[in-house]
Formats: structure tokens, sequence, C-alpha cells
């Protein structure tokens, strides 16, 4: 986070290659990577038996763990819950006038804190960061860090958790509670006046060209005068300054305390480069506090709805999408680097670009190559079927509330990420779900009023009388959880939200159902109808990929086949349907002619769908063989037609599509007759 850090450590801990994601927002951090000293507690004897002390009765009951670690997919504990700790002894030599803070990316679900002998402090969920400023606790030499994490969430206090109503066989969420420290932990180093975060809104003029940059710094004072730090800002380009002028005011950030500094600032027309899909221009915004340095990458573009359309840029969006569970064999919930990318090209060249990830926060780093690569996300915090009287809770508020704010603190400069979803498929047609959707929606632009509003609603599908029968009513746009009658639910909902466009946010078939074929077919199917439908904004697949789960009606291997990937993302035939379905660009062949010495010319018109996906196409290739055409930019229901010369004797030529930024988005083998 600044420049001083890396002076104030003594000891090395190389960063482990496949998880370095944090340093993007901490380019400065130290690791806490590697082994760690582990064990099960399944009397909850630890806190009593003080495993957090320096001297603890070891014997030959410590194993050794590697973290990021999931202890769920370890087949030695994969059927424990409960309570485990971890322990780390590092070396380290405290600094005066520096600060040091302790971070989790992630540990599920409970966890609790000691350095040194000391309680450090405590956290409850199991997706979200949350960190510790222990200067106070670090001493000269060897420190030791012992952390207990607790992952029994099937019990109906906790978010996510089982439901109160006693249903038999359905108590809990569908997906694993994969326990342990299963992101990064690491140390950054900071001034005694530092920022905490720093938050950008950049508003575009869709008219002018133009567009406003509006900052907000919050700033950390641990010293025990009031502060007035010297800010700066500067944006990059390609990392190159953009020249511009700052607007500040006076801010004093009192003793002990945290406070928001803002500045804006305007870019020209030349200056603004939008963010979109296909051409995701992102800049960068530097503060620098005092002695302190803050950054992040931002990108200017609009999202709105109007008349039961999205709009990116003003230009309407019709995509396809899919569900992703975090889940992947022998690693858990664990999301290493080289997973995560195989992930996201696996989806968006299945045309999965506009979606809701899961039902809970995965690894930023997926979001920082949404921004890179071009996608729309929507990003959801707890309430997995909550029922009536936990939406009522105040506890669960509290805790939903707690997780939301982690959520979006952490997420709120990624450009990909254009809504947020208060839950899925609680009771939103019951009075307690209607309060809930509006006060968190109000809670939430509370904390960033700059995204649209959803959830994904299970309810709609029972056909309420009147929009304000359903919760719906509050959102910017409608989520629709549908697994049959399609094209009557669909229609009933526009019927009901006319203004509204409708996301399908959960839909599909299991591979196990009929077979895969069937799967496949399905796909085409329903794509059929939402065509249509011109209201439908999105469609995503439930789910990607396979994922473990304790739920009833799961297969046999503990796996829910969901996926059009299996669990080790081994594609499935609904994998090249859903890519072929959900591209927006189509191949005809309409012409061949043979030449001499085995030299073809093959005439192709590439069409842009009309109607879903749809979206205008901009810089896009056509790749076959060693040839590569640009094709023209078409709108939605263009086509363009192209002669593309091919070299030899063979029966077929593989033909593919390419975004500008790299990802196949159709394939076709064309007969060469």
């Amino acid at each position: 986070m600044n420049h001083l850090k890396k002076i104030i450590v003594i000891f090395s801990l190389s960063l482990t290659s496949a998880f370095a994601q944090y340093h993007i927002r901490y380019p400065d951090a130290i690791p806490l990577h590697g082994e760690w000293s582990f064990a099960l507690d399944p009397a909850e004897t630890g806190i009593s038996g003080k495993w957090y002390m320096d001297q603890i009765p070891q014997g030959n009951r410590i194993d050794k763990v590697t973290v990021p670690h999931c202890f769920s997919s370890d087949p030695r504990y994969q059927f424990y819950m409960g309570t485990v700790w971890y322990r780390k002894t590092f070396a380290w030599k405290p600094s005066a006038g520096k600060r040091v803070i302790l971070h989790f990316d992630a540990a599920y679900y409970k966890t609790h804190v000691w350095l040194n002998n000391q309680k450090v402090g405590e956290h409850e969920g199991g997706y979200t960061p949350f960190s510790f400023d222990i200067t106070g606790l670090l001493k000269d030499g060897d420190n030791l860090l012992a952390v207990s994490v607790n992952n029994d969430t099937w019990k109906t206090g906790t978010i996510p958790g089982a439901k109160d109503t006693g249903e038999i066989n359905a108590p809990f969420m569908g997906w694993m509670n994969y326990g342990g420290l299963v992101r990064p932990v690491y140390l950054t180093i900071e001034p005694e006046i530092y920022a905490e975060n720093i938050k950008i809104e950049a508003v575009p003029d869709l008219e002018k060209g133009t567009a406003v940059i509006r900052t907000n710094v919050r700033v950390r004072n641990t010293t025990s005068q009031p502060a007035s730090p010297k800010i700066s800002y500067s944006i990059l380009s390609d990392g190159k300054p953009v020249p511009v002028k700052w607007k500040t005011g006076p801010g004093q950030v009192p003793a002990g305390q945290t406070a928001f500094l803002a500045a804006e600032t305007s870019l020209t027309a030349a200056q603004v480069k939008l963010w979109n899909l296909d051409d995701p221009n992102l800049y960068q915004l530097k503060a620098i506090v005092g002695q302190d340095t803050i950054a992040a990458n931002f990108g200017i573009r609009k999202v709105e709805v109007k008349n039961a359309q999205l709009l990116l840029n003003g230009n309407v969006m019709k995509l396809g999408g899919g569900n992703r569970v975090v889940d992947y064999p022998g690693l858990g919930s664990v999301e290493p680097d080289w997973l995560i990318e195989k992930d996201f090209r696996l989806m968006k060249e299945a045309g999965m670009e506009f979606q809701r990830l899961t039902h809970y926060t995965p690894s930023e780093y997926f979001y920082d190559l949404a921004d890179r690569h071009g996608m729309l996300i929507i990003t959801e915090a707890g309430n997995w079927q909550l029922t009536p009287n936990q939406m009522d809770n105040d506890s669960m508020r509290r805790k939903f509330k707690s997780q939301f704010v982690e959520m979006a603190e952490r997420d709120w400069n990624h450009p990909s990420v254009i809504a947020y979803s208060v839950g899925n498929e609680y009771h939103s047609d019951k009075p307690a779900g209607q309060r809930w959707t509006k006060d968190m929606i109000a809670f939430a632009r509370e904390v960033d009023p700059n995204r649209l509003y959803t959830f994904a609603s299970m309810m709609l599908n029972k056909l309420p009388a009147n929009p304000e029968d359903e919760a719906s009513q509050y959102v910017d746009f409608v989520c629709t959880n549908t697994y049959g009658n399609h094209a009557k639910s669909l229609d009933h909902i526009h019927k009901l939200y006319p203004d509204k466009p409708i996301l399908m946010s959960e839909w599909g078939t299991r591979a196990d159902t009929k077979d895969e074929v069937f799967q496949a077919q399905h796909i085409s199917d329903i794509m059929a109808e939402v065509r249509k439908r011109p209201y439908v904004a999105g469609t995503s697949w439930w789910t990607y990929n396979d994922y473990q789960s304790r739920y009833h009606n799961t297969a046999a291997n503990g796996y829910r086949p969901w996926g059009i990937v299996g669990p080790d993302r081994s594609l499935r035939p609904a994998y090249q349907t859903h890519q072929k379905e959900l591209a927006v660009v189509t191949i005809e062949k309409t012409g061949f002619r043979t030449g001499n010495n085995g030299t073809h010319q093959l005439k192709l018109k590439i069409h842009v769908r009309p109607d879903f996906p749809s979206y205008a196409v901009r810089g896009y290739l056509l790749k076959t063989g060693n040839t590569t055409i640009t094709i023209p930019n078409l709108s939605p229901g263009e086509s363009k037609e192209l002669t593309v010369s091919i070299a030899g004797f063979d029966q077929y030529a593989k033909v593919g599509i390419y975004k500008p930024t790299g990802f196949l988005v159709t394939e076709e083998l064309i007969d060469l007759k």
C-alpha cells in the first residue's frame, strides 16, 4: 500500500505464485503463506487449554498444512465440522512510527485470532475480508500467530446457515461449508496516518463525452492528535499521467479515528475512454496521503435501466451468463490464480458475460479479470433462503449488513460489478421478505449509491396477482430463478413490472435429469423462447460447474451435476451448445469456389443476432488457418459477407470468431464443398 512497508521486515517469505491476487490491492504486502501447524478441536477445548500460548503440549498430534488451506478438502478431515486451529511463528523487528495490519482475505466461518498469547479479535462471515491492527502485540524476534476457525454453519443463526422451519432434510444451504483459512493471509505496514480504503465514482456524460471523477479516501489517524494530512491525487491511463485539476476541501481526521476526505476532477472528451464489454478500458487513481500511497483501478461507464432494457453506456445489452460455485476437487473453496483464470476463460468462451456469480463473494481476482477483459457481474451477500422469522431477526440483519459492507468496500471500484443482490430465494411474497428487501436495499444504497440493486426471486413463478404482492417492486431489475414454464413465467413477470428488465438469474437442468444430450437440448429449447421476449436482459445458467453438496437429491458421488463443465472442468455437450446459442454472432456459409493450385474462395455471412444475445460488435476477428480478417463494426441485426482464401485440399475448415480481447465467441466446422 505504501513504499515504506518493505524496509521494516527482517524475514523473507516467498510469495507462492498460485496466490498473488492480493498484490493488486497491496503491492508491498508481506505474505504469511506456506507451512502452518494445524489441529482439530472437536471437543472445543482449545481456548480452555490455551492452544494459543507459546508452550502447549504438542506431542505428535500437530499436523502441517499449507495456507491458504481448506481442511474440508483434505480426505483426513473431509467430514469434520467444528473448530480447528492454525499456528505460525514468524520473525519481526518493530519500528517506531509504523502500524502493522494483519489481513485475512477470507476465513470460513467464525474466526478468533491471538498474537503472542493475547487475543487480537474475532470475525464472523466466511467470504469477505477482515483485518486487525496488531502493532501493539508484536515483539522483537519470534512472534506466534494462532487462529481458530469454525465452519459449523448448518445452524439457524449464521449467514449462510440453516432454516428455522424444521423442514425435513432441507435445513441448510446447498453447497459445502468448506472450512479453514481459505484465502491469503498477509501483513501490511502503514505510517501512523494512512489510507485504509479509496472509493472512486466515475460518471460519464454520454452526450458530451466528458466525465466527472469523485473520490473519497478513508484515512485513519492512529496518533493522539487531530491531523490534516496533505493529499495529492493523480490519474493514469495506460501508465501515463492524465493532466487534470482537482477540487479538494479542508479535511481533518480526529485523533484515533477515521474520516473520508473527498476530491473531484473532470476529464475532457479527449481524455475519456469508456469501459465496456469488448473494450474494457481501465484507469488508475493514486492518492498520496502524507507518507502513504493508495491506488485503485477504475473504469468510466454508465449502467442504467430504461423501458425494460439494460443499458451500458447508452447501448442495449442482452447477454448470457452463468453461476459459478467456488468448488474444485482437492481444493474445496481455495481459489489459486490458475483456477480463477481457467474458469474465467471457460465462462467467457461459453458466452457467460452477465451473471450473478454465486450466493457469496468469490476471490477478488475474478473481479480483476472481469475488469481487464470485460464481464458484467452482480455480486451477492448472505440471505440464502432465510425464513421470515430470520429476516425479521435483529441479529441476522446485523450480520447481513456487516457482510454486505465488507463485500461492497472491497468491490466498489470494480467497473465489472454493475449491481448488488440482497439475497436469493427467500420469501419475497411475505411481509418479512418485503421489509427485508426494502430495508436492505435502502441500507446498501447508503454504502454504495452507484450500483443497481436486485435479488433473486423464486416466488414470481407462483404468479402473484399484483406487483405490490412481491418484493421485486423495490428492485432496479428483476431476477427470477425459473426451472420450468419459462415462457409463461417471463410473460407474467413482464406484465407485473413492465418497465423493468428481467434476468433469469437461475435456469437449467442437471446432466443426470435424463442424460447430457437432454441437458444440451434444454439450452436450445429455452433460448428459442427467450428470443421472443425483448424484455429479457440476461440468462444466467445454474451452474457453470458441478459442485459438492450434502443437500438432498445430490448424486451418489457427492456432486450436484448442474454444470456445463464437470467438477474438474471437463466439458459436457452442454458447453458447446451454450457457446453456440449464446454467441452474439453466427457464421453461415454462402458460397465456395475452387481455384487453381489448391487455393479456394470461401464466402461467409457474419450475422449479429437481433434478439438474444444481442449488442453491437466492434473489432471482432475471423480466424481460419493462418488467415485473420477484421470484421466490420456491426449493430444488432446487421450482417456482412466476407470472402476467405483457403489453401490446401482439406474437406473442412475450422472458422472461429474472436473478441478484440482474444476470447473465442463461436466456432464452426465448414464443409468445403
